[in-house]
């Protein structure tokens, strides 16, 4: 899992989607809700063998202009936790808090 920590990383990341699923926690270190969701998200990516994904993870406190940035560029408003799918540099997915789950997570794999 790569973790972003600048503005120009989360752009390689949104060009990477061209080629490459992309899934992308905006994670609080501070928050319970978001901690399980980070749990789930983790585990999700232990269980994958497929090498056309690519994971991200953004501290959206520790790296708030990255955070930011993506709410901005996607126009789609900030949550904590808020995972995206990012595929052909387009959201083809994206929900929060007790909504990421590992049933949700497999359903959007086995869609895409």
């Amino acid at each position: 899992m790569q973790e972003l920590q600048s503005i120009e990383q989360w752009h390689d990341l949104w060009e990477e989607s061209a080629s490459r699923t992309v899934f992308l926690l905006k994670h609080s270190t501070s928050c319970p809700i978001s901690a399980e969701a980070f749990q789930v998200f983790q585990d999700f990516i232990e269980a994958q063998q497929k090498p056309d994904l690519q994971f991200a993870l953004v501290k959206v406190i520790e790296q708030r202009p990255v955070s930011n940035a993506i709410a901005e560029e996607l126009q789609i408003k900030h949550e904590s936790p808020q995972l995206f799918i990012v595929k052909n540099k387009h959201v083809i997915w994206h929900d929060s808090h007790w909504r990421i789950t590992t049933d949700q997570l497999e359903e959007q794999l086995a869609a895409l």
